[in-house]
């Protein structure tokens, strides 16, 4: 029987679901607010209790946040609650999250029948806890390329959330509140859920498929619709980069011209733009994952560690090696 099925039901309708707040350490303090914020907003607008909650800590102790604000926790990893939903927020670096206890306990919800989920770069310990298997789900944009290259085989989308079945994750950010939406509204219907987005302003529900990141037009402030077609296939092109003459064709221009296009709009050269998109790739490569210098060279389209090693000291003044985290590693490995 699933933590759901096991709720009581008295004169004034079901229990409240129980959803649980899974704080990894340095976890992300905007897309947790923006997960559980709809909750109290749908208490407070229904005018019932439909939700409660509670804050989880892999030590039971006060969790930080990435920018210092720490929060009580009324419960340690492995400590017996019945939740219905558990969210995972984590932040910061993720890939590197490494406590047994935590993942063996998601696994053990996970059979209970607890709906699980993550927000920005909790997909990440989800996915080391191994319970996304089978399923489709997202994580912020930030943490996608380390996490292809750790997880190829699981269903990775580079959408705002996802929902799939008893799988809920978000990219992040204020994308929580477009999934809380979504959760609210087929729980309790579409009105109470608009009520509860009007209440925080959103002028705009999202749809889960929406795209993370700001079209190249807004991100990058250029208008010239061939130019950001080019740049779009290089951003998607960084491991097997794109010949500079077919660059030019896709642009519909000769590649005199492309290059006249990338001094004007971007002040650098077509070689120089795509160089620092893909050493900008190989940095958090190496900020977030195990691959060697060579492997992480390899993933960014170079074509050897002496060359990969040369440009990346280039462009940030260090190694790439000096680019690891310093061995000991965080209380929670």
């Amino acid at each position: 029987m699933t933590s759901s099925d096991a709720r009581l039901t008295g004169s004034d309708g079901p229990a409240p679901a129980h959803v649980g707040f899974l704080l990894i350490p340095d976890f992300a303090l905007l897309a947790y607010a923006s997960s559980i914020e709809p909750l109290r907003a749908a208490n407070r607008l229904s005018g019932r209790e439909l939700y409660r909650w509670s804050h989880v800590s892999i030590d039971g102790c006060p969790a930080v946040a990435s920018n210092g604000v720490d929060i009580r926790a009324d419960f340690g990893v492995g400590e017996e609650v019945r939740f219905d939903y558990l969210f995972v927020c984590a932040g910061g670096n993720p890939a590197a999250f490494q406590h047994a206890p935590t993942f063996a306990w998601l696994r053990q919800l996970a059979r209970r029948g607890v709906r699980l989920g993550g927000v920005s770069g909790g997909p990440y310990i989800l996915a080391r806890a191994n319970v996304l298997s089978g399923r489709r789900f997202t994580i912020h944009w930030e943490h996608a390329p380390a996490f292809m290259e750790d997880y190829p085989e699981l269903d990775l989308r580079r959408s705002l959330y996802e929902i799939d079945r008893d799988r809920l994750t978000s990219s992040g950010g204020t994308a929580p509140l477009d999934m809380m939406h979504a959760v609210i509204a087929r729980e309790h219907g579409s009105e109470l859920a608009l009520s509860v987005s009007e209440w925080f302003l959103q002028t705009h529900v999202r749809e889960g498929a929406g795209p993370q990141r700001m079209p190249l037009r807004e991100r990058l402030g250029i208008a010239h619709a061939p130019l950001l077609r080019v740049i779009g296939r290089m951003e998607q092109n960084l491991e097997n980069p794109v010949a500079r003459e077919e660059l030019a064709r896709t642009a519909g221009v000769s590649l005199r011209q492309l290059e006249r296009l990338f001094r004007l709009h971007l002040g650098r050269s077509l070689g120089e733009h795509y160089l620092g998109l893909r050493l900008d790739r190989a940095r958090d490569l190496l900020r977030q994952t195990s691959l060697s210098v060579l492997e992480t060279g390899l993933a960014c389209g170079f074509a050897n560690a002496s060359h990969f090693s040369r440009a990346y000291r280039a462009r940030f003044s260090h190694s790439p090696r000096a680019e690891r985290a310093p061995l000991g590693g965080p209380a929670w490995r």
